[in-house]
């Protein structure tokens, strides 16, 4: 079960969600926080602090690089501050970790040692950002070792979760996650399977021997059509508010690869998903 959850740390309000989600999750799992802030080591070497003295015409300014990493590690202090000041307000146990790196490197090196991530669709350059979420997010999605629970910009204590399932390994992963905290949160839970022609029983069938155990207010639901479009459909027409599912990669490069089920269901759907890898 979940007791120690990893909670990425950037000041953003996505950062804030990130924060309220686990909070919640804590008191309900008697969970242990994690809250790390990642300094960007591409803020500190990347090209344009190098080449920026010379292309303004000027000496270097050999400090500048020192500099910039003592007002970044500040700041991530202050963050980290706020995040333990809340924690103790909420009566949470939590620790506080700081490192310098490529983010979501850190992030998915961090989570080896964690039960659950837990961070924003987006970040703290949301408003430069175009897609539905964060290059980092993304980037945590594809090279986690363990499960990760995307939020939106506000936290609401989801009500009705849906669990895509499709049979494999990653989505049966789902399956047990998804089981776990529907019955220890006192959720039902809705198993939706698609499927490309009629009559396919199974998949549903294997679902409901695995989760009668559980004892929890199952519904299970078959479809039939394109899953990626019919999952987002399902879970928008139904008024779902969590998403479960595991990714659906079919390759060896599987750090490369969520699988376009995955995509196109991360890109539409506005709500949090929880995703197994």
């Amino acid at each position: 079960m979940i007791k120690k959850i990893l909670v990425p740390q950037d000041g953003s309000a996505y950062g804030r969600s990130a924060l309220d989600w686990s909070l919640w999750l804590s008191k309900k799992l008697g969970a242990d926080l994690v809250g790390l802030h990642v300094v960007d080591i591409v803020a500190l070497e990347g090209p344009f602090l190098h080449d920026i003295s010379g292309s303004l015409g000027f000496e270097p300014f050999l400090n500048f690089s020192t500099r910039m990493r003592e007002v970044l590690e500040e700041k991530g202090a202050a963050i980290l501050k706020t995040f333990e000041e809340t924690c103790e307000k909420a009566g949470v146990n939590k620790e506080i970790q700081m490192s310098v790196g490529v983010i979501a490197g850190e992030i998915c090196e961090k989570a080896k040692v964690a039960d659950l991530v837990v961070m924003g669709r987006r970040g703290l350059n949301a408003k430069f950002e175009y897609e539905l979420q964060g290059s980092t997010t993304e980037a945590v999605l594809r090279k986690s070792p363990k499960p990760v629970l995307v939020v939106p910009e506000t936290f609401t204590e989801p009500r009705n979760p849906l669990l895509a399932y499709d049979g494999s390994p990653n989505a049966s992963r789902a399956m047990h996650s998804a089981a776990e905290l529907s019955k220890t949160l006192g959720l039902p839970l809705t198993i939706l399977t698609v499927s490309a022609s009629e009559g396919e029983t199974a998949l549903l069938k294997d679902a409901e021997d695995y989760l009668k155990p559980y004892g929890i207010n199952a519904r299970f639901v078959g479809l039939t059509g394109d899953p990626p479009t019919s999952i987002e459909r399902y879970y928008r027409e139904n008024n779902h508010d969590l998403l479960f599912m595991g990714a659906s990669h079919h390759s060896r490069i599987f750090e490369m690869v969520l699988g376009s089920t995955t995509e196109f269901v991360m890109r539409s759907v506005n709500g949090p998903f929880f995703l197994e890898r």
